[in-house]
């Protein structure tokens, strides 16, 4: 017995065993090779060191460095619609989910999960189908109704194009900072919220004073992830837009970019760069780190 329980307190970590080899094998191993690809260079098919090349050549070259600023700063618009829109509506909706006095809380939780089942592909296909200003379901209801003036090119106008895209991805994702805000603001005991009725608090100071200081935590994961996840994003605007950012590189984001430069091969040559592509991926990937970590600090700090 003396000594199940001593191997129970000393070997806990056991199990971290699986989890740390799949997160070797899948995540570690791959970063690690692509920061190493980053300083080699193609010549005829072969790899050769090349030290810092990849980096200079992307922020010095006119070709590059154009691209790479615009995807940078159309990353950040794509991440700040879904911060201001899908996790403001998100903690409104699980404010308003989590009422007393809410009745089918079920059903409208359903309803606003469905669309993170669909695959984005298929999601992103479906709204540029619904957008299309010639034939598309938006436009016959709109046209039939008699508000043809909102019958727009949304996705083929370059003020308009990265808006349209980041609010689909928006309606998509919704669900999932929404159940996440629900299953937080589920956990606050009721006893503190009964004895702020008892003070005589109003449903309005509850919430901004009670309900929401209570959950930052989950408010700082829930913008991690956004973060982390809009710096990665790719799959929905090539679904609506392709990996060329059209119209105009407008709805060009850091993960198009890469795809375009280290697989498909850029535009007009057409030959793909590995070593600048990783070099891309590796300058993603130490913003993604720094961003998170500032959010981290930011929410942990006003905890």
């Amino acid at each position: 017995m003396l000594k199940k329980k001593k191997f129970s307190q000393s070997g806990w970590y056991l199990y971290l065993v699986p989890a740390l080899f799949f997160y070797t094998i899948f995540m570690a191993y791959p970063l690690i090779g692509s920061i190493r690809l980053s300083f080699f260079k193609t010549t005829g098919g072969e790899y050769s060191f090349a030290g810092l090349y990849n980096y200079i050549n992307l922020f010095t070259n006119d070709e590059y460095s154009t691209r790479f600023w615009g995807a940078f700063k159309n990353t950040w618009y794509f991440f700040f619609i879904h911060m201001l829109v899908q996790n403001c509506l998100a903690v409104t909706f699980a404010l308003m989910l989590t009422e007393r006095t809410m009745k089918y809380s079920r059903v409208y939780q359903t309803i606003i999960f469905i669309p993170v089942t669909f695959a984005v592909l298929v999601t992103g296909y479906l709204w540029k189908l619904l957008l299309n200003p010639q034939w598309g379901a938006f436009a016959v209801v709109l046209n039939s109704l008699g508000f043809d003036f909102l019958v727009y090119p949304w996705l083929g106008e370059q003020n308009t194009a990265l808006t349209a895209v980041s609010l689909v991805s928006t309606w998509q994702w919704m669900g999932i900072p929404t159940m996440m805000f629900y299953a937080a603001l589920q956990g606050i005991s009721d006893d503190i919220m009964e004895a702020s009725e008892l003070e005589g608090t109003s449903k309005l100071q509850r919430t901004f004073y009670i309900r929401l200081p209570l959950i930052l935590p989950i408010i700082g994961i829930v913008s991690v992830l956004t973060f982390v996840n809009n710096f990665n994003a790719f799959d929905v605007v090539f679904a609506m837009e392709n990996a060329n950012g059209a119209p105009q590189y407008s709805t060009d984001i850091m993960g198009t970019l890469f795809y375009r430069v280290g697989i498909a091969g850029q535009h007009p040559v057409g030959i793909p760069n590995p070593g600048l592509g990783a070099a891309i991926a590796t300058v993603t990937f130490l913003l993604l780190l720094a961003g998170a970590l500032l959010i981290l600090k930011f929410t942990q700090k006003n905890k």
